[in-house]
Parts: C-alpha cells; sequence; structure tokens
C-alpha cells in the first residue's frame, strides 16, 4: 500500500499559481480585446476609415501608417447631354397634358384669322395676319404656358429638385424651352396652311418655318422662363404670361404701319418680331432674301439673350 503512493505521479508545484491570481491576465487580455473591437466599430459606424490607414475610392484602408482620404465625387455632367435628358424628361412629361392646349391655341389662331378676314383690306394686311398669327401658337405654348409652369415649379419647391441634380442650370431651361417650343410646330404648321388658303397667299416658301420656328420658339420660351422665375408669386407668374401673350396677339397681328409710334416701339422690343417679319417678306412674290436672313439673325441673338436672362434666373431663384 505504501508502494503504490509512493509510485504515484507527484504534483507539479511549480506551475501552481498563488490564490486571488488565477485569471488575472486572462481577464486582462479579454479586456484588451474588447477595447479593440469597440474601437473599430466605432469609425466603421462612422463611416471612416481606421487611423493609420489611406482610404481607397470605395472607401476602404489601404495601408497602416498613411492617412484617411475621402471618396471622389463624381464629375458634373456635360451640357450637351444634360440638356437631352431634360428635353426627354420635359416631353414625356407634358405630352399628356400640353396636346389640348396645342389644339386650342391652334383653334385661336385659326379664329382670329376667320374675323380678320372681313377687316383686311390688302395683301398687306392678308400678309401680317397670316404670320402673327402662325406666331402666336408659339407665344400662346412658349412664353404663356413655360412663364406658368416655372412659377408652379418655383412656388411648390420643384426648383430643389433641379438644383440637387448635377446639371448646368443651362441644360433645365434649354431643355424645357425647347420641348415646350416642339409641341409648337404642328400648330404653326397648320395655322400658316389655312391661312394661306383663306388669304390667297402663295405657300410656295412656308418652308422658312422651319427657322422661324425654333428662333422664335427659343426667344418666346427664353422671355417665358424669365418671367415664370423672377415672378415672386405663381399668380404673377401667370399674369405675365399672359400679358405676353396678349402682346405678341396684338404687335404681332396688326400691320406696323397701323400702329401708333409708342406701340411701333413695343413692336420692335417685342423678341417674336423680327420671327414674323421674316415670314411676312416671303409671301412676296420675289422675296428680299437678305432681309429675311436680317430678321432671323436679329431673332437668333433676341433668343440668345432671352435664354441667357433666363438660365440666370434659374440660377438666382435656385440659390435663394
Amino acid at each position: 500500500m505504501s508502494t503504490s503512493h509512493s509510485a504515484a505521479a507527484p504534483r507539479d508545484w511549480s506551475r501552481r499559481e498563488p490564490p486571488g491570481c488565477t485569471a488575472v491576465a486572462p481577464r486582462r487580455r479579454t479586456e484588451r480585446q474588447s477595447e479593440r473591437v469597440s474601437g473599430v466599430s466605432a469609425q466603421a459606424v462612422a463611416g471612416a476609415a481606421p487611423t493609420g490607414g489611406r482610404a481607397r475610392s470605395d472607401g476602404t484602408p489601404d495601408a497602416p501608417g498613411r492617412e484617411a482620404w475621402p471618396a471622389p465625387l463624381a464629375p458634373r455632367a456635360r451640357l450637351l447631354p444634360a440638356l437631352g435628358a431634360v428635353y426627354r424628361a420635359q416631353l414625356s412629361r407634358a405630352r399628356v397634358a400640353r396636346i389640348p392646349l396645342l389644339f386650342v391655341a391652334t383653334f385661336q389662331s385659326v379664329g382670329i384669322m376667320v374675323l380678320m378676314r372681313g377687316v383686311a383690306d390688302g395683301p398687306a394686311e392678308a400678309r401680317a395676319v397670316v404670320a402673327g398669327s402662325s406666331v402666336l401658337v408659339v407665344a400662346f405654348v412658349a412664353l404663356n404656358l413655360l412663364a406658368q409652369y416655372f412659377g408652379q415649379l418655383r412656388a411648390g419647391g420643384g426648383l430643389d429638385h433641379y438644383a440637387t441634380l448635377p446639371v448646368p442650370p443651362a441644360a433645365v431651361v434649354l431643355g424645357a424651352a425647347a420641348a415646350y417650343a416642339s409641341f409648337t410646330v404642328p400648330g404653326t404648321v397648320v395655322t400658316a396652311v389655312i391661312g394661306c388658303v383663306l388669304f390667297q397667299l402663295p405657300m410656295a416658301h412656308l418652308w422658312v418655318l422651319a427657322a422661324v420656328l425654333p428662333l422664335a420658339g427659343a426667344a418666346l420660351a427664353g422671355l417665358g422662363a424669365f418671367l415664370g422665375l423672377l415672378a415672386p408669386r405663381q399668380e404673377l407668374a401667370t399674369l405675365c404670361g399672359q400679358l405676353g401673350m396678349s402682346a405678341a396677339l396684338l404687335l404681332g397681328v396688326l400691320p406696323a404701319e397701323r400702329l401708333p409710334a409708342v406701340l411701333g416701339l413695343a413692336r420692335d422690343l417685342l423678341p417674336s418680331t423680327y420671327g414674323v417679319e421674316a415670314l411676312i417678306r416671303t409671301f412676296d412674290a420675289d422675296p428680299d432674301w437678305l432681309a429675311v436672313g436680317v430678321d432671323l439673325g436679329v431673332c437668333a441673338g433676341v433668343g440668345l439673350l432671352a435664354l441667357t436672362a433666363a438660365t440666370w434666373a434659374f440660377r438666382r431663384a435656385a440659390t435663394r
């Protein structure tokens, strides 16, 4: 019995730890590990790379011992692609809502020509009535409706949406103006053809409408956008659009020699006047194409100024 006790393996007293110090070292290691884990998780929640690591383009750290850099921003959209995107969006949005108004504008112009047929007693008056009624369709849509659209957009806070997009302000103004002017093409052509039939005018040079429509549309759309963006209230934008359309009706349909001097000066300041004058000259048997080109050039210059002013008004309204 004593032999078996003596043969038993002796205990390893060298590995025994002193009382009260058994779990000190493992507890310290556990606390250090938890501090590291909590520090890394706090940095991950904050969205920053850990200290000492450079952030790649996807936000992940590159290597320790380097500074952290924010992710690069996306490049700003160029003018022409942004213009095309805004134009397609405005065209699809207004396709359903603006077609009934286009019919109203066309019927309005045709009705004015029917009423003026009994008043116009000469070829000069007939040419002025047909040319002014054709451009009136452009004024109704591009000037009146665009002024109301931008006035409603500013009053409802819709400009904030365009201000946050990475597109130039000129693309927004030009895209909306081009979309609204595109709706006037069928109504203007129909009005011009009906007017030539009513007043027995030649239709051989109606192809000039291909130049008159975009130039007069750009000038009137720029003016409409400018008035709608500067109006402090939506009702004032609607009023300005209606007054502009009435001015185009009064000063465009009546011949220039029948107007008083003050109204003649106002007619010269109206952007659509030069498009009307260019269309009037084409009804002659031998048109003066140099004068037509000068009128179209002036209309293009006025349209450029109007669109530039509308772009400035958009920046001003979007940053206020």
